[in-house]
């Protein structure tokens, strides 16, 4: 069964890395706390939408890239 949370958490993950921004760096481009931004990459929270939202924009991705690494997280589960 798909874990999408975990899916979620991983696909922030990979976004922030590949452009080489620390969790602290996204915090602060994004407006969100760090722990916030922690609990979303490990799948310990359900993050609003709002939130979703900020993060995908201040990682200038979009959204279909998002789901996209999510689906891939899903099918190797």
């Amino acid at each position: 069964m798909p874990d999408h949370d975990r899916a979620l958490g991983l696909a922030v993950r990979h976004l922030r890395t590949e452009q080489g921004l620390t969790i602290e760096q996204l915090a602060h481009q994004s407006g969100l706390m760090t722990a916030t931004l922690s609990k979303v990459e490990l799948a310990q929270s359900d993050p609003r939408w709002s939130s979703i939202r900020a993060i995908m924009d201040a990682l200038k991705a979009d959204y279909g890239t998002l789901g996209s690494l999510i689906d891939a997280e899903n099918s190797t589960r």
